[in-house]
């Protein structure tokens, strides 16, 4: 389990004062110059030893995509986008750092974006997020007052602007270059790849874009040093990482733990256990609505909270949002709700995605009430093959993957209820 001492984020809760003061007081912005003056390369070099992991789903390593950025620029300024469009179901972890602290990620902006060669930094903030911007927009208020952002920030000799991007609130604007686009005041619909972010991003400029708890435990890796925080975790999933748990437990929570660490012991010491006891456990969404479901057994008994072990059960970390649902759950209903998140949140720009997900709604929908074939779940199976991996961005993906992991674990209660309703046993069908 995580030491107080070793927690990145340290008023997580707000239960101290988020100002620049009392940042200040708890360490942040302690020698950023310093940390600025020892150069791009080994700022990017320290980046790459911690084995940080993108912290927005993917888990690409945080300083081999800052290591293709131009090293010299060729006259085109080159730019960080903070993605703060935190709109995955599920997932409540980035709001916390920006509504309580702030400066972890405003300092993270400043050496991320020098490291980069970026004299400019945008954050993309989710549209339904308020009071965030009002609490991070102060913040940036208070380090321009301070002469911690602007020209020659916090002293370290880097001209650097720091600005707060507002959202209209939709899902796909999460996906890196439909953000981009959203951000250049278009529709936010994904882009071809090549060219990649790095090559041609914001204004057709090299741009990066990373998850604000990527960027926001920069300064502190650097001032703890890279072997600390590549001692948490198994090798290749290192670090700490902040865990959204929500669902069928005693106290859902948003929490710091490290990675790997056992699915049973994160829910027992932060959550209080699973309501009703471990037996009463169903199933779990380990990493955000978009990943596939994993029963209760496997949870309990095996599981490891890092991106190798549940890529391995053909699932995934994801975001770290961790879905509880106990025996009272109608599983497949909790999935067809999914479905239909997918199919409102689709851009409609790729033919499989776009017609794809309304026809596994669709299905979706009877086989909640029971009034499918039997045959149709294979069918159901064979069309999230056909949408998977054939669409520009990840939406398709996401959209196909819960309704797989439905039928890989649950695929006896999807057949019971389509039975129960051919005979008339209407009982053991879900509730309207």
């Amino acid at each position: 389990m995580l030491e107080d001492k070793d927690r990145i984020f340290t008023n997580l809760y707000g239960m101290h004062d988020r100002t620049l003061q009392g940042a200040k007081a708890r360490g942040h912005w302690d020698g950023t110059a310093g940390l600025i003056e020892k150069g791009r390369d080994w700022i990017v070099d320290q980046m790459k030893a911690s084995g940080l992991r993108g912290r927005g789903g993917a888990g690409f390593p945080t300083g081999l995509k800052w290591s293709f950025m131009p090293k010299e620029s060729d006259g085109r300024p080159s730019y960080l986008v903070v993605n703060a469009d935190e709109s995955e179901p599920g997932t409540c972890k980035d709001r916390e750092i920006m509504r309580h602290d702030p400066h972890t990620l405003i300092e993270g902006c400043l050496i991320a974006s020098f490291a980069m060669g970026a004299n400019t930094c945008y954050i993309y903030l989710r549209g339904e997020y308020i009071r965030e911007r009002e609490a991070l927009q102060a913040a940036i208020d208070e380090c321009y007052d301070a002469g911690l952002l602007g020209r020659n920030a916090a002293g370290s000799g880097w001209d650097f602007d720091l600005f707060l991007h507002h959202g209209a609130g939709a899902y796909i604007c999460g996906e890196e270059t439909a953000l981009l686009e959203s951000l250049e005041g278009k529709k936010g619909m994904p882009r071809m790849k090549p060219p990649f972010p790095a090559g041609a991003g914001l204004y057709g400029c090299p741009t990066t874009v990373n998850n604000v708890e990527s960027i926001a435990v920069v300064p502190t890796v650097l001032r703890r040093g890279a072997e600390w925080f590549a001692g948490f975790g198994r090798p290749n999933n290192t670090g700490t990482k902040l865990f959204a748990i929500s669902g069928h437990v005693e106290n859902p929570c948003v929490v710091e733990e490290a990675m790997s660490i056992s699915f049973e012991e994160l829910i027992e010491k932060h959550c209080g256990g699973i309501r009703g006891g471990w037996d009463n456990l169903k199933a779990v969404i380990p990493g955000g609505s978009s990943v596939p479901c994993l029963p209760g057994k496997i949870m309990k008994d095996e599981c490891i909270m890092d991106f190798d072990w549940l890529r391995e059960q053909k699932s995934g970390l994801g975001t770290a949002a961790v879905i509880v649902m106990d025996n009272s759950t109608d599983i497949i209903k909790a999935i067809w709700r999914l479905a239909a998140f997918y199919k409102h949140e689709s851009c409609g720009q790729c033919t499989p995605c776009r017609e794809g997900t309304g026809w596994m709604m669709r299905v979706m929908d009877r086989l909640v009430k029971g009034e499918a074939e039997i045959e149709e779940i294979d069918m159901l199976l064979d069309v999230t093959k056909q949408v998977e991996g054939h669409t520009i961005c990840a939406l398709g993906d996401a959209a196909a993957w819960p309704i797989q992991g439905l039928v890989r674990h649950f695929r006896d209660e999807i057949e019971d209820r389509i039975r129960a309703k051919q005979t008339g046993k209407v009982s053991a069908v879900a509730a309207e």
